[in-house]
Parts: C-alpha cells; sequence; structure tokens
C-alpha cells in the first residue's frame, strides 16, 4: 500500500497582534522593520496535514515563496506539522507576484522540486495581509488537482486512493450548511478556519505524542530540513512569476486609520480592600443603570 504524499502550502505574514505595522514609502509593507509570523490560517493547514500524519504517517513537504526570512515560516510549520522537508522559492524576481504569479512559483516547486507526486496539497483559507482567498484555488488549477474548498475535516481510503471531505458552505445566508464530498487522489484542500483534527483512539493519540515531540526536536535544526531554491535553480519560467506575471495592477494602497480608543481601564489591586470598595461601587452604579424587563 501505498504511503501518503502531501504538500502544505504556508505564507511569512505581518504579526498584527503586534500592532506596529511599517509601510514603505510607497504604501507597501515593509516586511524587514515588521514583525512576521506564520500565517494563521497557515498554521491551520498545518495542523491538518499533521492529522495525516498521526493518523496515515503521511510523509510532509512545506514550501513557501518569499525573501530570506520566510525561513520563520517553515520552521514554525515544521513545529506544528512535522514535516519531512522544507523548500524556500526565494529571489527578487518573485517580488511584487499577485496571486496568480505566486501560484506558478509554488505549482512549479510541488511539481518539479519535491520527491514523488503529491496525493494530497493543503492551503490555508486565505491570507491575512491580503485576504483574497485565491492562491489555493488558482494553485489547484495549474497542478490540475480537483479542489475542496472549505474543507471541515477529511478521511483519506489508502486502499482506494480516495479521499471524503466535508465542506462548509453559505447558501443564500443559511448557515451551517456541510456538503460530503468524496473524490479520487490527488486532491488540493483549503482548510476552513473552523477545522479541528479529531484524535479518536489510543494509537492516534500515542502517535500524537510521538509526532509532536519529534516536530519540536526537528524544528529546533530545520535548517538540515530546508532547502531553498531561486529562479535559475527552481527552472520556472521568468515571464509568468513576479511582477512580469502578474496581471493584478494594483492602482493604490492606503493606510487604514487607526481607530480611536473609547473605553478607560483602570488596574485594581484585589488584596487592597480600599479597590475591592471601589470596584463593588462601580458595579452598584453600572446595575442600577440597566433597565431590566
Amino acid at each position: 500500500m501505498e504511503p501518503l504524499n502531501l504538500a502544505v502550502i504556508v505564507k511569512l505574514e505581518p504579526d498584527f497582534s503586534e500592532g506596529n505595522v511599517s509601510y514603505k514609502p510607497d504604501g507597501t509593507l515593509n516586511r524587514n522593520e515588521t514583525k512576521n509570523t506564520l500565517g494563521p490560517h497557515s498554521g491551520i493547514a498545518a495542523k491538518a496535514a499533521f492529522y495525516a500524519k498521526v493518523k496515515y504517517d503521511a510523509k510532509i513537504s512545506v514550501c513557501s515563496m518569499g525573501p530570506p526570512l520566510a525561513e520563520l515560516a517553515l520552521e514554525q510549520a515544521q513545529q506544528t506539522c512535522d514535516a519531512d522537508v522544507l523548500h524556500l522559492y526565494s529571489d527578487r524576481i518573485f517580488a511584487g507576484a499577485d496571486t496568480l504569479a505566486t501560484a506558478e512559483t509554488l505549482r512549479t516547486g510541488i511539481t518539479d522540486k519535491m520527491e514523488g507526486k503529491m496525493d494530497i496539497v493543503f492551503s490555508g483559507h486565505r491570507a491575512s495581509d491580503g485576504e483574497t482567498g485565491q492562491t489555493g484555488p488558482q494553485t489547484a488549477w495549474k497542478l490540475g488537482f480537483t479542489f475542496l474548498g472549505n474543507v471541515i475535516s477529511y478521511d483519506v481510503n489508502l486502499e482506494k486512493r480516495t479521499v471524503v471531505a466535508k465542506c462548509l458552505l453559505t447558501l443564500n445566508g443559511v448557515p451551517n450548511v456541510v456538503e460530503e464530498i468524496e473524490a479520487p487522489l490527488p486532491v488540493f484542500i483549503s482548510i476552513d478556519p473552523s477545522y479541528k483534527s479529531n484524535y479518536t483512539t489510543v494509537s492516534q493519540r500515542i502517535a500524537f505524542e510521538k509526532y509532536q515531540k519529534e516536530a519540536y526536536e526537528r524544528a529546533k535544526n530545520y535548517k538540515q530540513y530546508l532547502k531553498v531554491y531561486n529562479i535559475d535553480e527552481l527552472g520556472v519560467d521568468k515571464t509568468l512569476v513576479g511582477l512580469a506575471g502578474s496581471p493584478t495592477i494594483v492602482y493604490q494602497v492606503e493606510r487604514i486609520p487607526k481607530g480611536k480608543a473609547t473605553r478607560q481601564a483602570e488596574v485594581l489591586d484585589g488584596s487592597n480592600p480600599e479597590h475591592i470598595r471601589k470596584a463593588v461601587a462601580k458595579m452598584k452604579e453600572a446595575l442600577s443603570a440597566m433597565v431590566i424587563k
């Protein structure tokens, strides 16, 4: 029985939780002066791939397109999914790529540089610094893989080489519509943000602990698993990547104005009786202003 061969597409994104994002004079993001991290949706995709490692002993390769500092995203992804292989596609010519040009770079790496043919390729629902949700579907299209979007759970039949996935749909505003799809491998799965991995047997939980420990150890020495490809090493058509391969034209980028704080906070010491009396008085004041029907 052939083992599963998986790939995960991840992206380095600004850490918006830090509240400090730097921009260049032209309005584009200055990644060198902005704290970055593995995108949250990429992290969910890595967790989904880890489920296949635990349940099916799958081999996992993680890839990303970006500057050298994107190694951070690969390191964090490896710590999440216990990846066996890490790929970074990094070249100045890739800069300025839209989703279509990015998809071409990723497609080339997955097809030409990864060991063996991929059975499943995972991506996050979208990127928090782009919000288009197009890179995953476009990469699937370029790979020629069946695309399954908004996947909330999946299982693989290794004998039949098929996957059964549950996808979350929105139909005319009706929430929580779930569609179950069976498709032959290979497939491309875009993971819904609500995805949760469930390990229901003792053997799965033991495997989870084993691979999780292995993932932490591998991530400490992630460079041993990392291969970096420039445009010549990747062998991608230069007219299809970067700005040259991007039909999207960005007319203008504007900063979102920071909202003004409307709430005030005061820190009280729970061991100070005076502070406790002050808190109780404030709660009484708030309750007295409430109208209970």
